[in-house]
């Protein structure tokens, strides 16, 4: 008897890209980020505010996303250094997302929402052409192979990137992954929608002056004392 070995899942499989995904979990975390709903959305909470952020935030400013803001160096230094912007951060961690909801609660200046929610619901947030700049910093490789499906930067990702943002809207890559990088230039291949503005496997050395030189996340520094190159795109919709 020949026994099938199950199929091998793909994109199309991921649920969270589905419109009728739903989050579940059981994680004490949740619970205890509801002390920061002032500025913490949790969940479908987010998604709530699609063509609203700018009532949310009771002004018209530009609304900036960050994707996956790890321990939330990139987002408290740019809130802070630009003020006239409406910033969103999102990250799906609970622990981590506590520990950075602490930090954000004590800065001055309070133009942010962070989103305890998951990249892959970006078109579920946002409405069509509502963001002017979408930040996607050092994100998980997912190096082996079976797991390259589990990688944001492909075409549902793009889709959403394209739709979000406004005509001349800019989407900032960075990641210190050799591999990563190269899928990324792949998935790049036929994309007529976007203006490559910079390609760079040498950030740092190529771009010093450039505006992703003068921000440096926890992991960045690592990757920088290791001497790994930063490898970066940065995409504005045509």
């Amino acid at each position: 008897m020949t026994i099938e070995k199950p199929a091998r899942k793909t994109l199309e499989d991921n649920f969270a890209y589905r419109s009728d995904f739903k989050y579940t979990h059981d994680n004490p975390y949740h619970d205890k980020l509801e002390v920061f709903d002032s500025f913490v959305l949790r969940d479908e909470e987010a998604e709530s505010n699609v063509g609203k952020w700018g009532q949310l935030f009771k002004n018209e400013k530009p609304i900036e996303v960050e994707i996956g803001t790890g321990y939330g160096e990139f987002m408290m230094e740019y809130c802070q250094k630009y003020p006239d912007v409406n910033f969103i951060g999102l990250d799906h961690r609970f622990k981590r997302s506590f520990s950075v909801a602490k930090k954000l609660d004590k800065l001055e200046h309070k133009n942010f929402r962070y989103l305890r929610a998951r990249g892959e619901r970006l078109e579920f947030m946002f409405q069509e052409n509502e963001v002017q700049s979408v930040f996607y910093f050092f994100p998980d490789p997912w190096p082996k192979t079976r797991h390259h499906k589990k990688r944001l930067f492909q075409k549902p990702f793009l889709n959403a990137c394209h739709k979000v943002l406004k005509p001349g809207g800019t989407l900032f890559v960075k990641t210190d992954h050799d591999g990563y990088f190269e899928w990324m230039l792949e998935h790049l291949k036929d994309e007529t929608r976007f203006e490559v503005l910079l390609q760079s496997r040498d950030l740092r050395n190529e771009y010093p002056e450039h505006f992703l030189s003068q921000f440096t996340t926890k992991f960045e520094k690592i990757f920088l004392s290791q001497g790994t190159l930063i490898k970066s795109i940065v995409l504005r919709k045509i």
